[in-house]
């Protein structure tokens, strides 16, 4: 009988085995390791975001009930779950980072050609500016953890949190750069940290005020779109006629000293406030380098971060990301980070293999059928009708005198 790879291993097979190897091997993650190597760690933190499973009994329970199965998936020894609460709290979360770095280039890579157009060119009037503009959105979510087990992320003497810093790409839908810190950590501690890509765009909220910060990503190139805090001192130096409806002023303006103590602004040029109007809510007053698009662009560039919050509810909502399988500091990092990397295995079936329901949708179909022998198309196809039985003459008429 011919074998059949179930819809876990169709996902897991984005993650090449001999790539994955060379990671464990340059972090030394199976140094002096008898059970449990690196990569049923993995697999079994996968299986744990993509089921669901709400705690690594149930997950013990969930992957012993698919040992034949598992064994394809190179998974040779059962996962037991005082092994694999050893493995989260002692092996490199680095590992599975690199993880991470490897699925977002080979996803970058597909999506290439296509962003280039069809998708780049829909997405480029809402965003406004080129085709080939490079726009990132930067924002942190935090993650409530147990303040009596969670010593590391103490926050307050009655809460703990964890972090998660994430540059965004809303063109392809894809996280390209994420950090984890306690929840204590400032936002704009994390951002410094960032890597830059020299002539991108971003857009952040007022949370990343930092006035050295903004001046870096001036030099770099980079075009930021932001909102400006109220004490923010400033120099009003020449105003534009407004000509959408929705702009109240567009204003070029001039940061004057730091808020905390008289002294030079390490921001020196000129920037541009652009107030937008909104219904039913008050006006949101933007900052931006930009000093010759139109203004409605850039109220159209700050929308857009609403998108990373979207991405923050879609996997907090499907992804084991808000109760942890462990109460260390590089157990929560690993199960965050698998998180992260199951993400971008529903987004590499997506792009493989299209179709005209959503990204939740998908999720769905592979949570119900994680460990069933079929592949990724076959649970796209609708289920085929039942064919209805052939119609016995005498049968129908014997009902028929029946009735008479």
């Amino acid at each position: 009988m011919r074998h059949e790879n179930t819809v876990f291993h169709g996902l897991l097979k984005a993650v090449p085995r001999g790539r994955f190897e060379a990671i464990v091997k340059r972090a030394s993650g199976d140094y002096r390791v008898r059970r449990l190597p690196c990569w049923s760690q993995f697999v079994a933190m996968i299986y744990a975001q993509l089921s669901g499973a709400r705690s690594l009994r149930d997950l013990e329970a969930a992957l012993s009930s698919h040992g034949a199965r598992l064994y394809h998936l190179g998974v040779g020894q059962a996962v037991k779950r005082s092994t694999l609460s050893d493995a989260n709290s002692g092996r490199p979360a680095a590992l599975f980072a690199e993880v991470f770095a490897l699925l977002l280039d080979r996803l970058q890579g597909r999506l290439q050609g296509r962003l280039q157009g069809r998708l780049r060119g829909r997405l480029r009037g809402r965003l406004g500016g080129e085709a080939g503009e490079v726009v990132r959105l930067i924002d942190a979510t935090c993650l409530p953890l147990s303040h009596t087990l969670h010593g590391w992320a103490r926050f307050t003497d009655t809460s703990a949190s964890a972090k998660v810093h994430v540059v965004y790409d809303p063109t392809a839908a894809l996280p390209t750069y994420f950090s984890i810190t306690p929840g204590r950590v400032n936002d704009i501690t994390a951002a410094k940290a960032m890597p830059i890509e020299a002539g991108a765009t971003y857009v952040f909220d007022k949370g990343y005020t930092d006035f050295a910060w903004w001046a870096e990503l001036n030099t770099r190139g980079c075009r930021f779109v932001t909102r400006l805090k109220a004490n923010s001192a400033h120099q009003e130096l020449s105003h534009r006629p407004a000509a959408e409806p929705n702009i109240v002023s567009d204003t070029l303006i001039r940061l004057t000293h730091r808020v905390a103590r008289p002294r030079v602004n390490p921001y020196q040029d000129t920037l541009r406030e652009v107030v937008v109007r909104r219904d039913g809510a008050n006006t949101l007053h933007l900052v931006t380098n930009d000093l010759d698009a139109p203004a409605s662009e850039i109220a159209q560039l700050y929308k857009t971060r609403w998108q990373i919050e979207l991405f923050f509810k879609w996997i907090k909502q499907n992804l084991k990301i808000r109760t942890f399988l462990g109460t260390s500091q590089n157990a929560v990092k690993i199960q965050i980070i698998t998180a992260i990397i199951a993400y971008l295995l529903i987004r590499l079936a997506q792009e493989a293999w299209p179709t005209t329901r959503g990204l939740q949708h998908l999720a769905r179909l592979i949570r119900a059928n994680l460990m069933h022998r079929k592949s990724i198309p076959e649970l796209l196809e609708p289920p085929p009708r039942p064919a209805k039985p052939p119609a016995n003459p005498q049968i129908s008429m014997d009902l028929a005198h029946v009735h008479a």
